[in-house]
Parts: C-alpha cells; structure tokens; sequence
C-alpha cells in the first residue's frame, strides 16, 4: 500500500471521529460473585442500552455533561443500580459490577478487572503473581514454564518448548501486534531480556495448542500480552544484584491520552560467575519500551508501541575444571582458555494501532509494525585441554587433582557472524456482531529483508595432530601417501540476501448457544498462508497453505461445576530464514510448510477445598506432523537440515490444580506426560530433541500468620532429561542417550515495609504506595543440572566422552521492589 493511501486513510479516521457526538464511554465486565464473567447482562441509561457478550464485557455510549444512572439487570441477579456523575466529553469510564442472587444493589461497584479464557482453551495468568515469583530469569516466561506441557531447562533463557516444539513454534502478541527474538543467540547468558515487560502488563494469556484461526502460523502456542493504559500517574522500582527494572506511566486529566515507559537492565554476572568457568565477564543488556495511546474521539484510538533494545555481550573465559563420570571410575576435564567473545544484539520496534468503532457492531483495526535487528557474534576461543584420572584418596593430599592424563588437545573456535534483518507488518483486522454471532477476520502483509554473512570454523588438535571431519578419506599412511589438504574440522562460509514477501489471513466464526439445559460454546475457523522467497542466487519458490480449526466447549447443567472443550485441526508453519537455512549455511528456498494434525480434550473442574476456590485443569492431546525439518538443538542454539525429510508425532496429558492453598493467595501444582518421536528418511523413531517425557512443577506463595507481611514464593521445577545430542557430523540415530534430571528450586522471602492499608502521611516513607524488601535464592539446593554435552576424544581409546555443560549453582540475591 502505498505512503500517500495510508496517509488519507488517516486523516479519514481522523476527521470522522472528531465529527461525532461529544458523549463518554462507560465499559467494564460484569462479574458474580465467584468472579466469573456474566453473560447477557442487560446494561442500559434511560432509554439506551447493550448486553454483555460471553466474556461478561460491555460497551456503552452515553451522554455527556450530565448524571446518569445505569441499570444491570438479569433473569438469575438481582439488579444492580449505579449512579455516575456527570462524565466529561469523549471520557472512559470503567465500571465492573459484582451481581449476587440474593441481594439487589444500590450505589456504586468497582473491582479489579480479571478475565476468565478457559471457553478458549487459555490460561490467564496474574501479573501480580508474575512480578512477585523468583526465578534466575523472572518475568512472564518464568512463570510458563510451571505450567504442564511447558519445558525449559536453561534458567538463564526465557525460551521453552510446549509439547514437543521448539523455541521457534511459539507466537508472542503484545496488544495484538507479533513480536520476534533474536536470531544468533547461541546460549541463554547472552539473552538478556525476552520482549515482555512484567512491570507494563495488565493482561497474561497463554494457550498450548489448539487455539483459534485468529491467531498466527506457528504449530504449538500462543502467548498473548496486553499492556495496560494508566488512568492516573504511576511508577514502580525493581532493584536488585541482577539489575534494575523502573517504569512510570500517567493519563491526561480528561483521559484521552495514555502513556506508560519502562526502562530495565540486566547483569548476568552473578550467575556466570558462579559457573565452573572463571571468565572476565562485562555483559551490559538494557532495553527501553513504551506505550502510548490517544482517543480523538468515542469512536477512533491511536496507540503507538515502541521498543530499543541493546546487547553488548564480552565474554572472556579462563579455566574450567569439570568432574565426571561415576564414584568407582572418576574423570575430570580440565581447560585452559586464550581469547574472547564480542557479540552485540540491537532490535528496534516500533507499531501503530488504530481502533474505530464504526457502529455497536462492527469494529475496524489497522495495525502496522517494523521490526529491525542488527547482530554480530565475533569470537576467537583457543581450549586447550587435559582429560585424565581423578585422585580418589580420600587422605591423600592430591584428593580431587588429575593424577593420569588419559587424552590431550586443544580446540580453536572463530566467527565473524553478522546479521541484518527488517520486518514491516501491515495488518487490518475487524470484528463484527450479527445477533448472537461474533465474525473476525483479518488480513496481513509482511515483508522480511534478511542479509547475513557467516564465516565461522573449527579447528580440533589431539595430541599434536589435527583432526580432520570424517567427510574426508581416511588416512591410510604409510601404505599411501597422503597428500590432501590440512582443513577444520567444521567450516562454514556463505552469504545471504533473502527476501520473503508473505500474505496470510483468517475469518472465524463464534456463537453461544445452548443444548438442551447445558450451555455450548463453538467456534471455527480458516487460516490461509501465501509466502514468496526470493533473493540473491536463489530461485523465486510461492507456497500456499490452508489451516481449518474448530473449538467447542460444553458447560453441563450439573451441580458440579465443569466444563468440557474440545478442539484441534491444521497447524501450518511457513518457514521463516532460520528455518530456510542449513548447517553450512546455505538457503533452500523450496523449504515447505512444516504441517501438524492437532487434537485437544480439555476439562475444568471449579470446586471448594477447605471453603477456597479451586480449578483442576486436565486436557490430554495428539499431534501428528507431517513435512518435519528436522533440527539439532544446542542450548538455545537451533540448526535446522532446510530439508522436509521426516515425520513425527507428540501425545501428553496435562494436568493443573490451581487454587488459594493459602487464603488469599495464588498457587497451583502441575504435571506433565510427553512422548515425542521423528522419523528421518524412514530410518525408524528417534527422540525428537524436546523429548521431555516427564514434569512437574509447583508455584507456591504463602506468608506467617502471626506476621501476615513476611511473605514466601517457591518456584519448584522436576524434568526428566533431555535426549543429549551429539557430536559434529554423526549420526543422532547412533546418540540416543539423555541429559540427567533437570531439578531446580528457587525460594524467595518479602517483607512488605508499605502496603495499601499501611501508608505513611509524612516522612521519607510517604510517597510510597508499596514497599518491600527481599531475598531470593536461586537453586537451594546446589544442583547440577546440565544443558548440553561437550564432546571430547580421547586419543588413546578413540572413545568420545560426553562431558556435560552445567548450569548456574546456588546464588543469593538482595531485591527491593516499590511503587509510587
């Protein structure tokens, strides 16, 4: 679309919206009072009015410059009468009943806003809850990953796999707009920050599988973030060993501008430092976000969505020393470094957001977005190591040092990666109500613009000798001369200009309805994908997909209070560059659209447990995927083969019990059952590299009763091992071995000092809202949980010792929150 047609689409909206009556908004969501919305809820004012949809939300329209009075009503409640003082022009004015049966009300009802998702299929998360859980990495992704069918065993990483995917399977929307990670991140110590900020957050949904058509392309789940609008100036402080988190956000005083700006930065140190590797570390990870809206009018809102964000990874290791192998035959590797690593990572985002009411029945959005990112990964890293026999004289005095060396080498690593991609979004999306049903469609171009050059390689030295990738012939001297060229053992070299240029939209359809005294939900759906890559030395290639997905739940008119959903269809994944791009660096434009054939049964159950609400979350699945590229996965590092040469399939059951084990409080317990295999080239059934058969996971808060302001928070997490991967150039049908356990628990402790109903009227402490102070320590039990294995030969036995890579060990951590 060209410049000068948005442009008047702009100033149409503009000069539309500023035509209309000069009346207010009321909206909210109804609620009873178990907190669950209502629908059909009769809102009206005088001789005007609407009904709540099944979410219980509402929207009126209603004049300005006077009092008036609202009226809720409903065949089940008793009414509900608020009185509202007059209301300034093109105001909001968010309103949230609680309707009782036995009790008709009069006066005025406001409550905090929590939206219930489980008819979707969605999991809706507190960012209360969110901001106040510990973890090495805390944020949203912190707390995912306690939910069942989530995984992830690097606590330095905010990435995680769902039901057998990848990092690369799971789609993040913040206030509707899609946001993108990084692409040369080979470790979680370079990450940083993910693209959510907890401290700007109102509103948590995730779903992990068969969710809907509106949403993207990705085959295992959706993450979706909305970010809240102030009505009156706020700001927050996080401060702690591990950096420093600061927001501040406010409104005008008629409402109709909004802004909220977070600045966070972060420093590793603490937990690399703590490694077995001595490094020079000076890592420096900061990012600035912000969100903005203004409404010209009742009808039409422009919000705006920004983002920088800066990398600056050094990473100089020395020496490590790592212990293996079994009591009766122990092993130690030890390295000695020269060297170092310079990475950088700079993203920019910036989005636009235009909302027009056209009617109480038809909403219109036009949203456009550009993301860009510039990477490098430079490193020179020589490893020079001994492999050798552990002393196990418990009174000798050499108890612990390498008495034997059994295998010598060295390791030389290089790259000169660098990466640069832009991604400009244009997407229009409406909603429109025709009775009783509910239509959205939507419409998106994207084009994506990647250059990337790599030049990396590796050069391994055993005893003196280089060793040559087995690719090559064997050396057969002195029987033939050998006279091939000395070359790395892995060397990558290649250039990229890659464009691809996507078209992709959906329709949906939803209703409520009811069979026979039982209320059903249904929803279904199409989704279509067009994708063209082109570029430099690549042969142009169009693809198209078609995704068909259906949802409906099912609410019994039983006394025991359950609902049943069921929901699944195409799951298509169009490949992005990552995807398009194999282990030597080379693009395969042909790449097609990884496809999986996917099946949901859910069931909630909402009781009382010792007089406290409780839900148990069950929902058993079965994916089979067909077109798979299959992929190697080192730490956070993803190398696809660019080839769809294999099938595969993942079937699970999840299940969650979350509740108040605590009065006032949010906790839950969950547990996870996967199986996940592949099939390459009709080889057989191999783990597939997320093959995480078991977890469990408990997020617990609780505080002393006798001091209700000392608070705890316990993050605890049990995984079974992940298959271990295997060496440069062999076979992983050869390496069908697994990382040990993955066990982690993280406590923390708060001391609330301010509170709501503990405020100070004079003195340093009165312009504080809250304050607390706490400690947090990660890993309480000093376990050593391992991420990858590092392969080393021994030129003895030519045996190949898989030595693992740990994690972080037990850290303490000082942390003082407060709000203003």
């Amino acid at each position: 679309m060209k410049t000068s047609t948005l442009l008047l689409l702009f100033l149409f909206f503009i000069t539309t919206g500023s035509l209309l009556a000069q009346n207010a908004i009321i909206k909210g969501v109804v609620l009873d009072e178990n907190n669950s919305p209502v629908s059909e809820v009769n809102v009206t004012v005088g001789g005007e009015g609407t009904q709540t949809d099944f979410d219980g939300f509402y929207t009126l329209e209603v004049p300005s410059g006077q009092e008036i009075i609202v009226i809720f009503s409903h065949l089940s409640f008793k009414n509900v009468q608020v009185t509202i003082p007059e209301l300034t022009p093109n105001s909001d004015f968010e309103m949230n009943p609680v309707m009782k049966i036995d009790v008709e009300q009069i006066g005025t009802v406001v409550i905090s806003r929590k939206r219930r998702k489980r008819i979707e299929g969605i999991t809706t998360i507190s960012p209360e809850t969110i901001r106040r859980i510990p973890g090495a990495n805390a944020g949203v992704e912190n707390l995912i990953k306690s939910l069942p069918g989530v995984n992830g065993n690097n606590e330095l990483s905010t990435q995680y796999a769902v039901r057998g995917g990848n990092y690369d399977e799971n789609l993040v929307y913040v206030n509707e707009i899609e946001v993108y990670r990084p692409f040369l991140i080979r470790s979680g110590q370079q990450e940083g920050f993910s693209f959510v900020n907890t401290d700007l957050t109102s509103k948590v949904d995730f779903s992990a599988g068969g969710f809907q058509a509106k949403y993207g392309d990705k085959l295992s789940s959706v993450l979706d973030i909305s970010y809240r609008k102030p009505v009156a100036f706020e700001a927050s402080a996080d401060l702690s060993l591990l950096g420093a988190n600061v927001s501040a956000g406010g409104a005008s005083k008629d409402g109709r501008f909004t802004g909220i700006v977070g600045v966070r930065y972060r420093d590793n140190s603490l937990f690399v430092n703590a490694r077995e590797t001595e490094t020079n570390f000076r890592p420096v990870f900061a990012d600035a976000q912000t969100y903005f809206t203004y409404k010209f009018s009742n009808k039409f809102e422009l919000g705006f969505l920004g983002n920088i964000t800066v990398n600056d990874y050094q990473f100089e290791p020395l020496t490590r020393q790592t212990n293996f192998g079994t009591i009766a035959d122990p092993v130690a590797l030890l390295v000695s470094y020269e060297g170092q690593e310079k990475s950088r990572y700079d993203t920019y985002f910036g989005a636009l957001k235009a909302t027009y009411v056209v009617s109480d029945d038809f909403t219109a959005k036009l949203i456009g977005s550009i993301y860009q990112t510039t990477e490098q990964e430079y490193f020179d890293i020589l490893a020079e190591y001994r492999l050798g026999e552990v002393n196990t004289d418990i009174g000798g005095e050499n108890l612990g040092e390498v008495d034997f060396t059994e295998g010598i080498g060295s390791q030389l690593t290089h790259a000169r990666n660098d990466l640069d991609a832009l991604i400009i979004n244009l997407q229009h999306k409406g909603i429109l109500s025709i009775e009783d049903n509910r239509i959205e469609y939507g419409i998106k171009y994207t084009h994506e613009d990647i250059r990337d050059r790599i030049q990396e390689y590796e050069i391994i030295d055993s005893a003196g000798f280089s060793i040559r990738p087995p690719i090559y012939p064997e050396n057969n001297e002195p029987y033939n001369p050998f006279n091939s060229p000395i070359v790395p053992y892995t060397n990558v070299r290649a250039t990229n200009d890659v464009q691809i240029d996507r078209i992709s939209g959906f329709v949906q359809w939803s209703r409520r309805t009811t069979l026979g005294e039982s209320d059903l939900w249904l929803n279904a759906g199409v989704r279509a994908h067009n994708w063209t890559v082109s570029g430099k030395g690549l042969k142009s290639n169009t693809q198209t997909v078609f995704s068909p997905r259906v949802q409906a739940s099912l609410k019994p008119n039983w006394e025991a209070d359950m609902l049943f959903r069921i929901s699944g269809g195409f799951y298509h994944q169009p490949p992005f560059y990552r995807e398009l791009r194999d282990s030597l660096g080379i693009v395969n434009p042909e790449v097609k659209a990884q496809q999986s054939i996917h099946i949901v049964l859910g069931n909630d159950y909402s009781f009382k447990l010792w007089d406290r609400p409780f839900t148990l979350n069950s929902e058993i699945y079965y994916k089979s995927l067909s077109n798979v590229n299959p992929y190697t996965l080192e730490n956070v590092r993803i190398r696809y083969r660019a080839r769809n040469d294999a099938t595969a399939y993942a079937y699970g059951l999840d299940l969650r019990l979350a509740g108040e084990f605590v009065p006032g409080t949010e906790s839950w317990v969950s547990f996870g059952y996967l199986k996940t295999e592949e099939n390459i080239n009709n080889r057989g059934y191999i783990f597939r590299p997320t093959d995480q058969r078991l977890k469990f996971a408990v997020l617990f808060q609780d505080y002393v009763k006798v001091i209700p302001d000392l608070k705890l928070y316990l993050n605890l997490t049990y995984n079974t091992g992940l298959p271990g991967g295997s060496p440069s150039y062999a076979d992983p049908y050869d390496y069908q071995t697994r990382l040990p356990d993955y066990k982690r628990v993280d406590l923390g402790f708060s001391y609330v000092l301010i509170h709501k109903e503990k405020r100070f009227k004079s003195g340093w402490r009165k312009p504080f809202k809250e304050l607390s102070v706490g400690l947090e320590i990660f890993n309480i039990f000093d376990v050593q949980n391992s991420i990858t294995n590092t392969f080393v030969r021994d030129v003895y036995t030519k045996v190949q010792y898989a030595i693992p890579n740990f994690l972080t060990p037990r850290v303490f951590n000082v942390r003082i929150t407060s709000k203003f």
